[in-house]
């Protein structure tokens, strides 16, 4: 675990991609994932020692699949309009997503006890969200699902919009629209994975509370795609609208 926390912090500070399968077997299973998330933010200098990291990515394909969490450097979460000329991509796609914020403090404790049901009470705020993925692996299609995770879930960068008082949905017909430089606005309703972006709170909440920290009130989640990954280039204008929600705009 040791090499490859070393070898994505070596690719984060030079800005270059990996070869994967090197170290195709280097992980056992998703805990070891973390372990290296958790070193590589550490390198790095990401957060404060001890202290639960403000925002998140969360998510998985259906509600019957293995939920997925990584903390989001900050350097890399900006508000809307937003310009990520500075940073360095390799192979960038856009997720439009909604994000959530909690308005209280979770204590371990509280979230052992968490269901699906009551998690969305600890929430005072949503907004839309857009996630540049991407990857310090040169063949993502190739790359082991535990090598992804470990390398902050292939996270770019995050562009949060206005927040707004959170409020029950109706998630099944929600309409969004997101346009990415010249090519054609992808229109989808209704096409949240978990059908419900609160669905994620309780798993992620254990998650990140798992060493015994607090999670404070203010920290966000981001919580999965509704237009899977569409590809963009460097320089691209995106926008990505949720209606009733609000909307963002950013440069890649």
């Amino acid at each position: 675990m040791t090499a490859l926390a070393d070898a994505l912090v070596a690719a984060r500070q030079s800005n270059r991609t990996l070869d994967a399968a090197p170290l195709a077997d280097a992980l056992q299973d998703a805990a070891q994932a973390y372990e290296v998330q958790d070193a590589v933010a550490s390198a790095l200098g990401w957060f404060k020692s001890g202290e639960v990291p403000g925002c998140w990515k969360s998510g998985g394909g259906s509600r019957s699949a293995t939920l997925t969490h990584a903390p989001l450097p900050p350097h890399g979460v900006r508000t809307s309009p937003a310009d990520f000329g500075d940073l360095v991509f390799h192979a960038p796609g856009i997720e439009a997503e909604i994000a959530l914020r909690l308005g209280q403090d979770v204590t371990p404790a509280m979230a052992a006890k968490l269901d699906h049901g009551d998690a969305a009470s600890l929430i005072d705020a949503m907004a839309v969200s857009v996630e540049i993925v991407d990857s310090r692996w040169q063949d993502l299609a190739a790359t082991p699902a535990l090598l992804r995770l470990a390398d902050s879930q292939v996270h770019g960068a995050l562009v949060l919009g206005e927040w707004q008082p959170y409020a029950v949905v109706d998630w099944a017909s929600q309409h969004c629209e997101t346009k990415v430089g010249n090519s054609e606005t992808v229109v989808r309703e209704g096409t949240h994975p978990l059908a419900d972006p609160a669905w994620l709170l309780p798993i992620w909440l254990r998650h990140i509370t798992r060493h015994g920290q607090t999670a404070p009130a203010g920290t966000v989640v981001t919580t999965g795609s509704w237009v899977g990954i569409v590809p963009c280039r460097r320089g691209d204008q995106v926008t990505a609208e949720f209606a009733g929600i609000g909307s963002v705009r950013l440069i890649v």
